[in-house]
């Protein structure tokens, strides 16, 4: 692995603010690897994946003091290029929505005719787009006419269509019902096996237990924790910071608490299972 993005010195207000939204925030996100971005509302989640796709402060505006690097060269450089290198889906989709297109097949395609690619490139990888991200049957669809999760798909697409080599993910799943945030976090998975970066705020730790590398906690503007994903997500103490931990790590650290005792705190289910099988296996003893 290798670093792909650098926060160094961040601090940030937006306009008008008199309290900033970040502060000193320096971390290094290497290339390949799976984030997930916790916090409690207001924490700062959203402002950093807007600062890491450059929004912050050319889109926001407000003061911004520090710098970000991508690949090694200020992301202030890269301008419209910068969305080549990295997609962005926002926690709104209606945010993502052109407006200019009558159907889902052309809304998924917009960005790639924006960069000039070719009907014989387009084509195919808006099918490939919409199929990973399960909106085939909506393709002739108006765009206005979807429903939150369709259109939470159709933004996702959108993204994935133009094949960046980091994805940044604001609240994916907000509006997706189970099996449909599950399909969201495998394509994750799947992206992470192509070598992308992927960078996810979400509040379903259970889900960023399962598929993240490593966790960034903030905290009033603060990155307060950051790391391996089995050790943050294994601490009791997060809900006090305003994250829920995982239910495995719930129920094995409520355990502890009766004298049972852990090698180490499970946080997914196929964790939790190998533990109580092996507690039931030493009863049984």
């Amino acid at each position: 692995m290798f670093p792909i993005i650098e926060c160094r010195n961040i601090t940030y207000y937006y306009p008008l603010s008199k309290f900033p939204a970040l502060i000193d925030i320096n971390i290094i996100l290497e290339a390949g690897k799976i984030y997930g971005v916790l916090g409690a509302n207001g924490s700062g989640k959203t402002t950093f994946c807007s600062l890491l796709r450059g929004f912050v402060p050319t889109f926001y505006q407000g003061t911004l003091t520090g710098e970000v690097l991508l690949k090694n060269k200020p992301i202030s450089e890269y301008g419209g290029l910068l969305a080549k290198e990295i997609g962005y889906v926002f926690q709104n989709p209606f945010t993502q929505l052109s407006g200019v297109k009558d159907t889902v097949f052309e809304e998924v395609a917009y960005g790639l005719e924006n960069m000039g690619a070719d009907a014989d490139t387009i084509e195919p990888r808006v099918i490939q787009a919409m199929e990973k991200t399960n909106i085939k049957d909506l393709a002739l669809k108006n765009p206005l006419h979807l429903s939150g999760g369709q259109l939470q798909r159709t933004a996702l697409a959108s993204v994935l269509v133009q094949e960046p080599d980091i994805l940044i993910l604001d609240e994916p799943t907000s509006q997706l019902d189970p099996q449909e945030t599950r399909n969201v976090f495998d394509i994750v998975k799947a992206l992470k096996e192509q070598k992308k970066t992927v960078i996810i705020a979400e509040h379903k730790t259970d889900l960023i237990a399962e598929y993240a590398d490593e966790v960034l906690i903030f905290e009033k503007g603060r990155l307060t924790n950051s790391g391996n994903t089995n050790h943050i997500l294994a601490s009791p103490d997060l809900i006090g910071r305003g994250v829920l931990p995982p239910q495995a790590a719930l129920l094995s650290n409520k355990l502890k608490q009766y004298g049972i005792s852990f090698d180490s705190i499970p946080i997914t289910y196929d964790q939790a299972l190998i533990v109580i099988n092996r507690l039931l296996h030493t009863e049984k003893r």
